[in-house]
């Protein structure tokens, strides 16, 4: 970094400091005119501009940056394509999103067969496969576009995580459900479940959002367990909650809160709390809290327990998805910066209309988010 950006980036920190962010910004954009690629300067303009929340100007620069400089094309297009999804430009973030496909490691193992890749064309008298790609999330959020598939052609076959197979076979344009593992039954074409929303061309308004789409199977091992606690709470408002994603997943950390943070939660009368949190080391403190990680040893066993719920309260999870699926109402607790699917600066999900989204105003600032919450649960109580 040269002695002239140093002094930018010292001015502009320092305009921020004192709350004049729109002059900061345009000091560090002058800069850029003369060095476009200066990263430092490149990331405080990006964080200024999210920071105020002006998701169009943070878009604009993070495209110009990532153009400039000299990745290999599909991750290059990859990385554009998340930042569209993010700002609700469709389809073109969906077009761009498909270059995953050709960045080995990016996603995990990516599925080879010598059927050929079904190119959204009608297929009567064939079997398409539609194949898992990516996360239990992924899966429930996504399997809505084999009714869309479907509708073209003849048999559906869907090779999913053998987790939540048996929830997955209750979505329309299912005909037939393949737990991973399974020998695959023949069929004629191939497709990654997570191109479909390429493939059907799907823009904000197209998106198909009818919920509905995954029900309660018929199979649930903790049926009778799960009822008696149900039982237990009738006549109280049932509210589900999940404080903690995957520790594995790569952004746990932003995603996941303390649990000790949900101690507002509290004062709100007439709940019956249930934690649909699996292996909690430590629970937040309300009153009668029942756990059912006891009984939740599948999604069968979870989608029966949501479908007793009157509302749930989750981090960015699978659950998440299973809810707004379900169309239980849901409030999902979203961080500053969120993965593509939440965009930025919504309040609800285009994709889930029973859903309602509280973002963090700063990054890791949960306790702001927790506290609106609460004002609202107050407020309809």
């Amino acid at each position: 970094m040269n002695q002239t950006a140093s002094r930018v980036l010292e001015e502009a920190r320092q305009l921020e400091r004192e709350g004049a962010m729109s002059q900061a910004c345009r000091l560090l954009e002058a800069f850029l005119a003369r060095d476009p690629l200066n990263a430092p300067v490149n990331s405080l303009l990006i964080r200024l501009l999210a920071d105020q929340g002006d998701w169009a100007g943070f878009g604009e620069v993070m495209q110009r940056f990532i153009r400039l400089q000299n990745h290999p094309l599909p991750i290059e297009a990859y990385e554009l394509g998340l930042l569209d999804l993010r700002l609700g430009i469709m389809p073109r973030g969906w077009l761009g999103y498909e270059s995953r496909l050709q960045c080995p490691g990016l996603i995990g193992p990516v599925r080879t067969f010598s059927q050929p890749r079904w190119d959204g064309a009608p297929f009567p008298g064939k079997t398409l496969l539609i194949h898992y790609e990516q996360g239990l999330g992924d899966t429930f959020m996504f399997v809505r576009y084999a009714a869309k598939a479907k509708a073209l052609g003849g048999r559906v076959l869907l090779a999913v995580q053998s987790a939540l197979a048996d929830v997955a076979a209750t979505c329309p344009g299912v005909d037939e459900v393949v737990p991973h593992g399974r020998p695959l039954p023949p069929f004629d074409i191939q497709v990654s479940l997570l191109s479909l929303p390429s493939l059907f061309r799907t823009e904000l308004n197209t998106i198909p959002a009818e919920v509905p789409y995954l029900d309660v199977p018929e199979r649930v091992p903790n049926r009778q367990q799960i009822a008696a606690l149900l039982g237990a709470s009738e006549g109280q408002i049932r509210i589900g909650l999940v404080w903690a994603g995957s520790s594995t997943h790569v952004r746990d950390a932003e995603r996941s809160l303390p649990p000790s943070l949900l101690a507002p939660l509290a004062a709100i009368p007439g709940v019956a709390w249930h934690s649909f949190q699996l292996e909690a080391r430590e629970s937040p403190v309300l009153p009668g809290l029942v756990p059912l990680d006891p009984y939740i040893r599948n999604f069968s066993d979870t989608a029966y327990a949501l479908s007793g719920m009157q509302l749930v309260i989750t981090v960015d999870t699978a659950l998440a998805h299973l809810a707004g699926a379900m169309g239980i109402p849901t409030m999902l607790l979203v961080a500053f910066f969120p993965d593509f699917r939440w965009m930025m600066g919504r309040e609800d999900s285009p994709w889930y209309p029973s859903m309602r989204i509280y973002r963090q105003s700063s990054p890791g600032d949960w306790t702001t988010v927790v506290q609106r919450l609460a004002a609202d649960l107050m407020g309809e109580s």
